[in-house]
């Protein structure tokens, strides 16, 4: 599973610093722009309390939690679709991701030099918006004038990718993202085909001072982004990715030393994680006990064909049914035996659509 989430932001926003602490993987941090210039790889766990569950009641050798990435690209400036800041290179490593997460800074710092010497979240997120969206302008002029040729004539294909580009083309120019078009199946195949970067999902994370961890709400900033967010239908969460560093660092124990002298529950990254991965459309089902518990990623919509062969290609070739219970089940009943007693264990076939939370046993013949 392949997929990867983009984290994106001005100079100096605190992105290496969060991708630091995500990924324990040290990227470089300096206090001038263009920092970061080629783009940083890491993988993380995803923090998931039901592998500690599903272990305290079928016990495994080994537990094995799930991953996927995150990329570290480098601070976007004004201009950069225009090639500022090295923005093409910049802009391009964005195409390649498959979510953004967008880091905004929300704390004051008079030592942390800021691109545009203010602290203003909303021009911070516009500015990017705006180059992103310029960039992908550019595109779908260049698009339109050959697809516009093609369509004259009986090219079907054209014409139904000339009326998606139509459709965009003034929601780019008011300013606004792809991401907010209403799209049926078939205009959605085509709106993957150009590779927008608008068309990207994208999570919202405001890095606010550690006085602010207890409760985001008190940063004057946080509020600001989430609405900005909620009005494109996106998610805003709150992190403070210097303390999140130092925290990454630490000893289980010391970590929980931490959390509690700041009145946090978990990290903010856990929270950040798990945003990303759902913003990335991935669902986990797990395999237990015996030599190991795992938690596997899925694209949501999967089928259970599909998902076996996420664990070997031979499971998938010789696919025959999976013996399946939700979690919460186990959790309920706590037991694979009453699990079934209850009736709730399945077998289910080729068309079932894995769910998030699913225990499978699955049986092939190869």
């Amino acid at each position: 599973m392949s997929l990867t989430a983009g984290i994106v932001g001005l100079p100096n926003v605190g992105k290496s610093t969060l991708f630091n602490a995500i990924t324990k993987a040290g990227a470089e941090m300096a206090n001038y722009p263009f920092a970061t210039i080629d783009p940083n790889v890491g993988m993380v766990e995803v923090p998931d309390s039901r592998l500690d569950r599903i272990q305290e009641l079928i016990p495994a050798k080994k537990v094995v939690p799930t991953t996927f990435e995150f990329t570290d690209i480098a601070g976007i400036v004004k201009g950069a679709s225009k090639g500022e800041g090295l923005g093409n290179q910049f802009l391009e490593n964005i195409r390649q991701v498959d979510a953004i997460v967008h880091v905004v800074r929300a704390f004051d710092d008079d030592n942390i030099t800021h691109v545009s010497g203010k602290i203003d979240p909303i021009d911070d997120i516009e500015t990017i918006n705006l180059e992103l969206g310029l960039s992908d302008l550019e595109a779908v002029n260049k698009r339109l004038a050959k697809v516009e040729r093609a369509a004259k004539g009986s090219d079907k294909e054209a014409k139904a990718e000339l009326s998606v580009l139509e459709k965009i083309k003034p929601v780019l120019e008011a300013g606004g993202a792809v991401r907010t078009i209403d799209f049926d199946e078939e205009e959605m195949k085509i709106v993957k085909g150009l590779f927008l970067l608008t068309s990207k999902p994208v999570l919202y994370v405001a890095n606010i001072a550690e006085d602010d961890m207890a409760d985001p709400e008190d940063s004057k900033y946080f509020g600001l982004i989430k609405d900005y967010a909620a009005k494109e239908g996106a998610e805003a969460i709150a992190v403070a990715a210097e303390a999140e560093e130092e925290i990454a660092q630490l000893d289980d124990d010391e970590k929980q030393d931490f959390l509690e002298a700041e009145g946090v529950e978990e990290p903010g990254l856990n929270r950040l994680i798990r945003a990303s991965y759902t913003l990335l459309g991935l669902q986990t089902f797990f395999t237990a006990g015996g030599k190991e518990t795992r938690a596997w990623t899925f694209k949501k919509g999967t089928k259970a064909p599909q998902a076996a062969g996420i664990i070997h290609s031979d499971f998938e070739r010789g696919f025959i049914r999976a013996e399946v219970m939700a979690f919460d089940s186990l959790d309920e009943f706590e037991s694979e035996s009453a699990v079934k007693e209850a009736g709730k264990l399945r077998v289910e076939g080729k068309d079932y659509v894995m769910e998030d939370g699913d225990i499978v046993e699955f049986r092939f013949n190869v």
